[in-house]
């Protein structure tokens, strides 16, 4: 069973960009599909942005389609999401999650928390 461990969040203004890291501590991550929620105080968590295992295909909400690029790294173990243009309703704690098969995440890691200003 792969662990999952984020890090990147940060405090940013609106229009910066921030780069965030999803490593696994334990198990191949490259087994893994990956994809990228968020959560924002008082909403449900939501889908931002997913990654098969071989990277062939990535999906992204509309919300952040065009500002958000997942990647993965195989060789590095890593997958990352790249943001840009942020806005300050970009602020939430952004969790990555793993699974077997894509679209069913069976791992989580414990978050890290991105907050924009205006």
């Amino acid at each position: 069973q792969v662990q999952l461990v984020e890090s990147g969040g940060g405090l940013v203004q609106a229009g910066d960009s921030l780069r965030l890291s999803c490593e696994a501590s334990e198990g191949i991550l490259s087994h893994y599909a990956v994809a990228w929620f968020r959560q924002a105080p008082g909403k449900e968590r939501q889908f931002m942005a997913g990654i098969r295992r071989s990277a062939s295909q990535t999906f992204y909400a509309d919300s952040v389609k065009g500002r958000f690029t997942i990647s993965r790294d195989n060789v590095k173990k890593t997958a990352h999401l790249q943001m840009n243009n942020l806005k300050p309703e970009d602020t939430a704690i952004y969790y990555c999650a793993a699974g077997w098969q894509y679209g069913t995440w069976n791992t989580w890691g414990q978050g890290t928390q991105v907050s924009v200003s205006s």
